[in-house]
């Protein structure tokens, strides 16, 4: 049976006509083959191989209707002609680009309009070039950010809107920011901080609504400091802490 991938057709669904292509003088020399090495293919891996064998006639097809073949031809030219692309309509061919340019290009792609790119960009930024980046948004931008940023400036994260953003801050902020975390409005964030406090931090959380972080209390507090969790209205809780009490297991 025949399939999709047998098929040699172009990005608008046409049948590739060998004898129409600019690049038939290539034929004779094995330089582009059907269905194997060609730039009038839909296939991204047929046009990848197209410029590997011939990587020369990268250049002219930067202005290509069809984005893929932009993004691949980005990947063979020389660097000089790449900034000009970071302005092209194709989100996919902007990042090709910017890959293979120096950092401070990437700092122009900070505020691109697609997510995607935002969110490739982040994971190449270390320390302050992210600042910009820590309003982005797009949540998973952030997201990005609160792994990437150096824990001393997680502070400016805190207040984030998203709860999934604040979860990361929780685990990788520096311990005396931990208190003021602990009355954030979500349970999960306060059950990171929980997770983290010191000793001498975790009475903050004593009376916390969520049983989940009184839990966590009752498995790290010392046997004398847990005695108030044995009556807890959550029997896992008072039950964790009777067990601490007893000594049955250590934190």
């Amino acid at each position: 049976m025949t399939t999709d991938i047998d098929e040699a057709r172009d990005y608008l669904g046409r049948d590739v006509d060998c004898g129409a292509c600019p690049h038939q003088e290539l034929l004779p020399s094995g330089r582009c083959e059907l269905r194997k090495a060609c730039v009038q293919d839909r296939y991204a891996r047929r046009i990848d191989r197209f410029f590997e064998w011939n990587p020369e006639l990268a250049e002219e097809h930067l202005a290509h209707p069809h984005f893929e073949v932009r993004a691949i031809a980005a990947k063979f030219v020389n660097t000089f002609l790449l900034p000009a692309m970071l302005n092209d309509p194709d989100e996919t061919v902007r990042w090709e680009a910017v890959r293979r340019l120096p950092h401070r290009y990437r700092l122009e792609l900070r505020k691109d309009p697609h997510r995607e790119v935002r969110i490739r960009i982040a994971t190449l930024l270390d320390g302050a070039d992210l600042l910009p980046m820590m309003e982005d948004e797009d949540y998973y931008v952030r997201i990005v950010v609160a792994r990437r940023l150096d824990p001393p400036l997680l502070v400016l994260m805190i207040d984030d809107t998203e709860i999934q953003v604040r979860r990361i801050v929780a685990q990788r902020v520096d311990e005396r920011w931990l208190g003021r975390m602990a009355l954030d409005p979500s349970a999960d964030v306060r059950l990171e901080v929980a997770q983290r406090m010191t000793m001498e931090q975790l009475s903050l959380l004593r009376e916390d609504p969520d049983w989940r972080v009184r839990h966590c209390l009752a498995s790290r507090l010392s046997a004398e400091e847990v005695a108030p969790l044995l009556n807890d209205s959550d029997p896992i809780v008072a039950e964790t802490a009777r067990r601490r009490v007893n000594g049955e297991f250590n934190s």
